[in-house]
């Protein structure tokens, strides 16, 4: 019985040795991974399937503050870019309304397991969408200590602008970057860019637009006898 013992135990002796080694190296690489962790993580929420006549016009959006568990390994190289969250809004209509927020509208990997979400809830404005060509463009310039500016003259001198209805409609003028005329004789052009105060309208195909500064002639000054 012995015998049979230690030729068990000595047949390919180094081999068994070899592969102990092995696997005990592979358990002590792997099972720390496997051990549950959690992290916070902070992500957008998507808006699926807007109805195409609507905007959203809340001024600011909320993130979503997603705390999930998984396995070590999945949490350590985890991104805020692997998860999301996604609103339905196919149903939305202009007005008001709140929208629950919950772990099944967490998008993310299958070993991971949404754990809480902040908010619960979000609350969205919604405005019928309005388009308008007619907006007159303010240029903003400025001249140097004694020089006057006969006249100024913008191309295009209009631009059209989209965006919720009632934020559109509050729009008076769109206006230039600050333009420097300083030390302008008789006339000089500038390319500048155009905008809108307001952050929920959009210019459309926005364009730099062409600045033409006429100054007014100086007058010489009277010679005494």
């Amino acid at each position: 019985m012995m015998g049979l013992l230690r030729r068990w135990v000595l047949h390919n002796f180094w081999l068994k040795v070899l592969s102990l080694v092995l696997a005990t190296g592979l358990w002590l690489a792997i099972s720390p991974d496997e051990e549950s962790a959690e992290v916070e993580v902070r992500v957008p929420i998507v808006f699926q399937h807007v109805p195409q006549h609507l905007e959203v016009s809340s001024v600011t959006i909320p993130e979503a503050q997603i705390r999930v568990r998984g396995p070590e390994r999945v949490i350590r190289d985890l991104r805020s870019t692997d998860l999301h969250a996604e609103l339905e809004l196919g149903d939305a209509k202009p007005g008001e309304r709140t929208f629950d927020l919950t772990a099944q509208q967490i998008r993310h990997q299958r070993e991971l397991h949404v754990v809480q979400v902040v908010p619960g809830q979000v609350h969205l404005s919604f405005d019928m969408r309005l388009t308008r060509s007619d907006v007159e463009i303010h240029p903003r310039v400025t001249v140097g200590p004694g020089e006057q500016i006969a006249k100024v003259l913008v191309d295009p001198d209009r631009i059209t602008i989209t965006g919720p209805q009632h934020h559109v409609e509050m729009v008076d003028a769109a206006t230039t970057d600050l333009v420097d005329a300083s030390g302008t004789r008789t006339q000089a052009t500038f390319t500048t860019n155009v905008y809108v105060a307001d952050p929920l309208v959009q210019v459309v195909q926005p364009a730099p637009v062409r600045v033409t500064v006429i100054m007014e002639k100086s007058t010489p000054a009277a010679s005494g006898h």
